[in-house]
């Protein structure tokens, strides 16, 4: 076990500051390490498969272990021959809470999530699949989030639950969509090709800039209403953690909107000292409205406790 969350410190520490002073600042003490176990199996299982550059035939044989791994495990088996990171998710699934949890939720998602990634390479999706597979994103990041901070509260699961992230996963599509072009993977639905007259090869045009501007203006629509759910989370380091997550994002958009929504390879301001700072003040300013939000909750049941205990007054008529 301890092997395994140093693995995952490790693993998590190198490809995301923020996911790992998440896990370790925010999720609840006894599953920071589960937290961290949950980030680093999937960045690896991910990397294999857009990193290495596998072999479709690799690739999809890579996939069908891991999904019949979680079966297994899940069935209480635990193979001999696990891999380093495989045991990450053993270890991860061994300390599973509850049989219908936000856990093996997250899981199944995101496993459905890095498949259908491993099979879009080289070739355009309909827009009815790029749904279905940022809700499946969507779905798997709320469910883990609320899985591994404050576990077991009630959180609402109305419908503007997973829309933060929707907006993210617009966002990390617009960021990744050059860099996703060098590797076969086209980020723009098929019906958009079509009606829009884009060709994914030069996201230079107009018309190219054109669908960007629109899927920035969908992003933000997202945030908009997902953050009116965020601000509405009864737990401060929930909030905190949905906050965050959204401004590491908002802030790609921001450069995309300043570039006249030209994309680039890259997006270093996300990493830069001024983006730390403002997740500071933003942590700041969070913290701060929560806990005045507390104390005047706690102000106006305390004058109603104090106004049911006055005596009742009768209002007398003036006599005619």
């Amino acid at each position: 076990m301890n092997t395994t969350a140093a693995l995952a410190r490790s693993i998590t520490w190198a490809s995301s500051k923020q996911s790992y002073l998440t896990a370790r600042l925010l999720a609840d003490r006894d599953l920071a390490d589960d937290c961290l176990r949950a980030y680093a199996y999937f960045r690896w299982a991910d990397d294999r498969i857009d990193l290495a550059g596998l072999p479709e035939g690799e690739a999809q044989a890579f996939l069908s272990r891991q999904q019949d791994l979680v079966e297994r495990l899940y069935r209480g088996e635990r193979p001999t021959d696990l891999g380093p990171e495989e045991a990450l998710l053993a270890d991860l699934i061994a300390h599973d809470r509850a049989p219908e949890s936000g856990l093996r939720s997250f899981i199944h998602n995101f496993m459905a999530v890095i498949t259908f990634d491993a099979g879009r390479r080289g070739q355009p999706i309909s827009r009815g699949e790029m749904d279905a597979y940022t809700k499946c994103l969507a779905t798997a990041v709320m469910d883990g989030l609320l899985y591994f901070i404050a576990n077991g509260h009630p959180f609402p699961r109305t419908a503007p639950r997973t829309l933060a992230v929707v907006g993210a996963h617009i966002t990390h599509m617009l960021r990744d969509t050059l860099e996703d072009l060098a590797h076969g993977y086209i980020n723009v639905p098929l019906e958009d090709l079509d009606e829009r007259g884009l060709d994914p090869i030069d996201p230079g045009s107009d018309s190219f800039q054109d669908w960007v501007r629109a899927r920035v203006i969908e992003a933000r629509r997202c945030f908009r209403v997902g953050r009116g759910y965020i601000d509405t989370l009864p737990v401060l380091r929930a909030r905190l953690a949905g906050v965050w997550y959204c401004a590491r994002f908002e802030r790609i958009l921001t450069a995309i909107e300043r570039d006249g929504y030209r994309l680039r390879a890259a997006y270093p301001e996300r990493r830069s000292m001024s983006a730390w700072l403002e997740m500071a003040w933003l942590g700041l300013v969070v913290t701060l409205q929560h806990c005045s939000g507390n104390i005047w909750t706690v102000f106006c049941r305390h004058a109603c406790g104090i106004r049911s205990l006055l005596p009742r007054t009768t209002h007398l008529r003036p006599m005619a």
